[in-house]
């Protein structure tokens, strides 16, 4: 029975009571009048129906009084509720719009439901051209695999932060940094919050960067470079006089040559990897191999300023890291660099390599001059150098780098006792094979 028949059944009750009630009282009443006094009895009968207008007009009102009371309270509180509501969607609705993110809205299957102005931007088109349309239509094929799996671990309640490159709808590169949240109504998940950011933009002025600094890294090397080529020039002139004057072939002195011009060779070869612009790729590389290939140019700059270069292995074999070497090589070329303009007289460089767990360690410790706290605190922020002709992009590049490939960078140092900086990267796992 619905309230409104709820209501006047009570009502009709209520009076029905009221009327049977008063009835059997006052003809009772009437009856003992009657026999009393009879003037009292006909007054009686003729004021009786006035009574019981009133007294039924009373209690009507109150029922009627409460009920109706009660009634506007609860819409009260409705309307209340209501506005609530419509002041919460009206928050929703200026944090969807407004974002400086974009926001998609998408169903269980990927499906595009919603996207903001700052979601449309980045697309490349309004939205109602890409409604209804799968994600995927505009990621890159590289990176599907890693979105699709990333989609289902948001389906299952966590949160996913991650980077992709996607193509928007005029066929134009983006790299958009998502983070992907559950929508969960009644406790299940109906689909998800997709937030994206350009940075595209970004990602470019980083590489000006870190390609800046590694110019500045091969022009300090250039000198200590050519000072290191000049040595074997002279020994290989010296000997071809000698073999001109004496007219003879020496074998010995073939071998020495040989192993003089090999040594020019790799210096050069490891300054024109260096200095050549490569794309980033990373792949299974030898963190061994990557250390020793920058020694082969840093010895050059260590002998300049008497410093010695020692190199220690824990464990036997490679130690596989997932990077990429031209990067990395600049990284401990910046680092060392550093340690050698920081040691005033004859000093020392110790290089350990090892691995334990998951992680590839490389730990660079010198005895140079070392730092305050209060440099130490400032040590990863671009620009800052103490420095003369210091850029102060250095670290800021070894930290950005190393941040990319998942690693930790860590400085401990001490004034007049040297600086220790510890680099940790995860060892390369096999990818998995699909049964």
């Amino acid at each position: 029975m619905s309230d409104p028949h709820k209501i006047a059944f009570k009502i009709f009750l209520v009076y029905v009571i009221i009327g049977v009630t008063w009835i059997i009282v006052t003809d009772q009443f009437s009856i003992a009048i009657a026999y009393k006094n009879l003037p009292d009895y006909f007054m009686f009968q003729r004021i009786k129906g006035w009574f019981y207008i009133f007294i039924t007009g009373i209690i009507l009102y109150i029922m009627i009084y409460k009920r109706t009371a009660h009634l506007i309270q609860s819409q009260n509180e409705l309307l209340e509720k209501e506005h609530q509501l419509q002041r919460s969607n009206q928050h929703y609705q200026s944090l969807f719009y407004y974002n400086p993110d974009g926001v998609f809205e998408l169903d269980r299957e990927g499906k595009v439901i919603a996207a903001n102005p700052q979601g449309e931007k980045i697309i490349g088109i309004p939205f109602q051209y890409f409604q209804s349309k799968t994600v995927t239509e505009f990621i890159s094929k590289r990176d599907l695999t890693k979105c699709r799996k990333y989609f289902q671990e948001v389906l299952t309640g966590s949160a996913k932060k991650f980077e992709l490159d996607i193509k928007d709808f005029n066929q134009k590169n983006k790299i958009v940094r998502v983070t992907l949240l559950p929508i969960i109504v009644d406790d299940e998940i109906i689909g998800l919050f997709a937030i994206a950011r350009d940075i595209t933009n970004y990602r470019r002025e980083e590489e000006l960067m870190i390609s800046s600094e590694k110019m500045s890294a091969i022009g300090h090397l250039a000198a200590a470079v050519a000072h290191e080529v000049r040595n074997p020039l002279t020994s290989l002139r010296g000997f071809i006089q000698l073999m001109k004057d004496t007219n003879t072939l020496n074998p010995s002195y073939l071998e020495i040559m040989l192993s003089e011009v090999d040594r020019i060779n790799l210096i050069a070869s490891e300054m024109l990897i260096l200095g050549k612009k490569q794309e980033v790729h990373y792949k299974q590389e030898d963190l061994k191999e990557i250390v020793k290939q920058v020694l082969v140019l840093m010895e050059a700059q260590a002998n300049m300023v008497n410093a010695e270069l020692t190199i220690h292995e824990e464990g036997d074999g490679p130690i596989w890291i997932n990077g990429d070497r031209n990067q990395l090589k600049q990284v401990f070329i910046n680092l060392i660099r550093n340690s050698l303009e920081a040691i005033k007289e004859k000093g020392s460089i110790d290089i350990l390599l090892k691995k334990q767990d998951h992680y590839a360690y490389a730990i660079i410790k010198d005895n140079g001059i070392g730092m305050n706290k209060e440099r130490l605190k400032h040590i990863r922020e671009p620009f800052f150098s103490t420095k003369e002709n210091g850029t102060g992009l250095g670290l800021a590049v070894c930290n950005k780098i190393i941040e990319r490939h998942d690693g930790a960078i860590e400085f401990e140092s001490t004034p007049h006792v040297g600086t220790t900086v510890h680099i940790r990267l995860p060892l390369y796992k096999e990818p998995q094979q699909r049964s």
